[in-house]
C-alpha cells in the first residue's frame, strides 16, 4: 500500500506543482572545472508571487521559465543580460508549463493543461505567440528533445508516469519503460544518450541512461532519498539540490555525494529544478523563499 500511495503521489506531482506558491528562479553565475565549483552573483531573476519553476536554457542569454501571471502560468522568456522578461504565449484559462526550446528552430515548446483537463504538448511560435500541436494524443508531463524529430517524455497512463519516444514525422509513439520521474536530459558530450529517473524497490529514485540507438537503459546512481531532479555538468558529474544546497556526484570517484553550494545565508529552501547553460557558466535553481521581505 506505501508503494501504491508514493506512486500515485509521484504521478499527481505535475498537478500539484501548479498549486505550489513562492518558488522563485535564482540565477547564478558557475566556474566549474575538474575539482573546482563556485558560485558567485547569486540573485532572484523571478521576483514574483506565486509558481515560478522550470527554468530551461535557450542559449547563454536566455532563459524559459513557467511564471505565475494573473492566477494562472505562462511561459516566460528572460533576458539574462538585460535583467528583463516578456511573454512567449497568450494568455487562456489554462496554464503552460515546462518550456523549452525547440531543436533547429527559433519557437518554444510547452505543456498545457487546459482547466477542461486536457494536457497536451504544444510548440509556440515566438513571432504570432499562437500553440500548434506537436503530440497529438500523450498525455505528456515531462519531456525533453533528443533531436527535432525526436522526444523523450513521462506520460501520464493510469497510476503511472511512463517513459516513452515519440517520432513526430512518424507520429509513433512507443513505450520503453513504466513507473518513471520527471528528470529526462540528454547526457553532455554523449550525442548518442538520454538519462531518466526511474522509482526502485525502495521508492526512491534511480538513474538511468538510455541508448537512443538500441534503446538499451543502463544504471547510473540511485538519487538521495526525497531527490528527483538531477543535471549532468559534463558527462560524469552530476548535479542535485537538496535544502538550502548543492550536492555533486563524480561517477569516477568514491561514490559519494559531496556538499559543493550552501545557500543558507540567502534565505530559500527545499531546492528543487535545475538548469545549466550551454557554455556551463550560468545555474539557475528553483527554491522557496523563506525571507518575508522576499516579494
Amino acid at each position: 500500500m506505501l508503494k501504491q500511495t508514493f506512486y500515485l503521489a509521484i504521478i499527481l506531482s505535475f498537478a500539484v506543482s501548479l498549486a505550489q506558491t513562492n518558488t522563485e528562479i535564482y540565477l547564478m553565475n558557475l566556474d566549474f572545472y575538474e575539482t573546482e565549483f563556485n558560485v558567485s552573483n547569486f540573485r532572484n531573476i523571478s521576483n514574483n508571487e506565486g509558481y515560478d519553476s522550470q527554468p530551461s536554457f535557450i542559449d547563454n542569454n536566455y532563459l524559459l521559465y513557467s511564471r505565475t501571471h494573473q492566477g494562472q502560468t505562462d511561459i516566460a522568456k528572460y533576458h539574462i543580460l538585460e535583467d528583463t522578461f516578456y511573454w512567449v504565449n497568450h494568455s487562456t484559462s489554462g496554464g503552460e508549463y515546462s518550456p523549452q526550446g525547440i531543436p533547429k528552430s527559433k519557437n518554444v515548446s510547452a505543456v498545457r493543461l487546459d482547466t477542461t483537463g486536457l494536457q497536451r504538448l504544444y510548440n509556440y511560435n515566438l513571432k504570432t505567440m499562437e500553440p500548434s500541436l506537436l503530440i497529438d494524443d500523450l498525455q505528456v508531463a515531462y519531456y525533453a528533445f533528443y533531436d527535432a524529430n525526436t522526444i523523450v517524455s513521462s506520460v501520464l497512463s493510469g497510476n503511472n508516469l511512463d517513459l516513452v519516444i515519440s517520432n513526430l514525422s512518424e507520429k509513433r509513439n512507443d513505450t520503453l519503460v513504466l513507473n518513471v520521474g520527471r528528470a529526462i536530459q540528454k547526457v553532455p558530450n554523449t550525442p548518442e544518450t538520454m538519462s531518466y529517473t526511474s522509482v526502485n524497490e525502495e521508492g526512491n529514485f534511480d538513474l538511468f541512461q538510455l541508448e537512443m540507438k538500441s534503446l538499451e537503459s543502463f544504471f547510473v546512481a540511485e538519487l538521495p532519498i526525497g531527490v528527483q531532479d538531477i543535471i549532468w555538468l559534463d558527462e560524469s558529474k552530476l548535479l542535485i539540490g537538496s535544502r538550502d544546497k548543492l550536492f555533486l556526484l563524480d561517477l569516477f570517484g568514491n561514490g559519494d555525494w559531496k556538499q559543493v553550494a550552501d545557500f543558507s545565508e540567502y534565505k530559500i529552501k527545499d531546492i528543487t529544478r535545475l538548469a545549466i547553460s550551454p557554455d556551463g557558466t550560468k545555474l539557475a535553481i528553483v527554491a522557496e523563499s523563506t525571507s518575508e521581505n522576499s516579494k
